[in-house]
């Protein structure tokens, strides 16, 4: 019986594997591979690179103690042919295996590599999921608009998770209108659990640095879990501790307080380390064992089984081009600020100052600073999206992409969100206390001193009016900015293509 190869990839990281489970342990060929063909595709945080690469390492290790065969290629191999496709090839002629088998890859970019291989590969679904595919097109089919919402509630439906019977617990499907606080510092606040690198992860920190030290990011401290009893590990702490006040606080943000109550294993999940519906679980546990509060713990669960199974079935639903959509037509090059350029703004500049020593910043700094930012100043989308899936050690472009071009940007001109997700500088400082130590004045409205999110809300509105004037979503803001004086009108128009006139030339802003 010949010899077949099976592919693991960096964030496949599971026994339960499709692939593993359709393999002969201790007879077919297992094959990991460190290549820079994937550590180099966009230049990725080295926070990043560093956790692939050791918790792929030590996944080998627990394979090989289980009684798999594997091939193990680090990057510093000098037979490494630098890509998934020429390793497998090499691994191929060397056991003379005549097929690969292979769990579809979480971008299309990776599927195609496989399909244009010159041996068999047969990619199996990843199950991982709650949803497969296929049963994310089913739903899909034949509606007007694919809202989040209403696919969570199938996804509620389908695992029990937060059930009551046929209803959901506590009456209401979705507590988000309780989470919503904006929060104080709390020295007493536990944060994410941290590692200390064993020898295994020094050695991976020593081949980062010296191969991808010039890339955005800071490399240590390094305190990432790298394996799925750390990961475990980090969960039950977060269950423990955080989770009880996640709810309230989740949109928060402090420039003292990096993490608040959030949970920080979307790298473990995305790894493969953790798995989500047991995750969801164990979480319902601490609501039922009166640990939690529902509104924390719904909130929590819906952002896995609702918000993260969505955005990969609009991921798959909507093919390989969606990374380059670009319904808005915005085509400004990114600034330097996002790569750690001078900027007086204070919430871009602890949001991204966050992202480059921590290789994370959670939802609402993604969606309302960089994200508002970006789409308010007309930033091309899709050297956006390769922005974010750099810099944040749990982006993958099947998660990534959505939230990006979809969520964040509307440049999937509404496949994802209903309206753009824009606000001047009210927000921010509502959910944050960045505003107060910002030389820009978040109540000016006009002038050197005016927020430019107050400037460049308004001027995004009206450059754009054609298209979502009509959204009886933003009906209200388009009310609002015609009951304004002509002049001052012109002044906001003025200012904020002032701003963007110095954003285009380099200055600092």
């Amino acid at each position: 019986m010949v010899t077949r190869l099976v592919l693991v990839l960096g964030d496949q990281l599971s026994v339960n594997l499709s692939a593993l489970r359709a393999a002969r342990r201790g007879r077919d060929l297992v094959v990991m591979a460190e290549v820079m063909g994937e550590a180099a595709q966009v230049p990725h945080h080295p926070k990043k690179i560093a956790f692939c690469f050791a918790a792929m390492r030590k996944f080998a290790a627990r394979l090989a103690d289980a009684g798999w065969h594997v091939a193990y290629t680090r990057l510093d191999d000098p037979d490494n042919s630098q890509s998934i496709a020429g390793e497998l090839r090499r691994r191929a002629a060397e056991i003379g295996a005549a097929e690969v088998l292979a769990t579809e890859p979480g971008d299309w970019r990776l599927i195609a590599a496989l399909e244009d291989m010159p041996l068999p590969v047969r990619q199996l679904a990843d199950d991982r999921f709650v949803c497969s595919r296929d049963e994310f097109d089913a739903w899909a089919t034949g509606r007007k608009t694919l809202r989040m919402e209403y696919f969570y509630r199938e996804m509620r439906r389908k695992t029990g998770l937060l059930m009551e019977g046929d209803k959901p617990a506590g009456g209401r499907w979705n507590y988000d209108h309780d989470n919503r606080k904006p929060a104080r510092d709390d020295l007493f606040r536990a944060g994410p659990l941290r590692f200390d690198p064993d020898p295994e992860v020094g050695q991976v920190l020593d081949l980062v640095a010296a191969r991808f030290g010039e890339h955005f990011g800071a490399l240590r401290p390094f305190w990432f879990a790298t394996d799925a009893d750390q990961a475990d590990q980090a969960l039950a702490h977060f269950l423990r501790h955080d989770l009880p006040r996640f709810g309230d606080f989740q949109d928060a943000m402090l420039a003292n307080d990096r993490f608040l109550h959030h949970a920080v294993i979307a790298p473990y999940l995305n790894a493969g380390l953790l798995d989500p519906l047991d995750v969801c679980r164990r979480a319902e546990a601490e609501y039922h064992a009166g640990r939690a509060p529902l509104n924390a713990v719904e909130g929590f669960i819906r952002q896995i089984i609702g918000w993260r199974e969505f955005v990969r079935g609009i991921y798959f639903r909507e093919g390989p081009d969606y990374p380059q959509r670009n319904a808005l037509d915005h085509r400004r090059a990114l600034p330097a600020l996002l790569w750690g350029g001078e900027t007086a703004m204070a919430c871009l500049s602890h949001t991204i100052a966050q992202t480059r020593d921590e290789a994370y910043a959670h939802h609402i700094q993604r969606l309302m600073v960089t994200g508002n930012f970006a789409l308010l100043a007309g930033l091309n989308p899709t050297a956006l999206h390769e922005w974010y899936l750099a810099v944040y050690a749990d982006a993958h472009e099947w998660v990534e992409a959505p939230n990006t071009v979809g969520m964040s940007q509307f440049a999937d001109g509404g496949v994802v969100a209903s309206k753009p997700y824009v606000s001047s500088g009210a927000y921010i400082n509502r959910m944050s206390d960045y505003c107060g130590g910002c030389p820009y004045r978040v109540t000016q409205k006009t002038g050197a001193g005016a927020c430019p999110f107050n400037l460049l809300y308004w001027h995004f509105l009206d450059r754009h009016r054609a298209r979502f004037a009509a959204n009886p979503r933003m009906g209200q803001m388009y009310r609002t900015w015609d009951r304004m004086d002509g002049a001052h009108r012109a002044a906001v128009l003025a200012d904020a293509e002032a701003f963007l006139a110095r954003l285009d030339q380099g200055d600092e802003v």
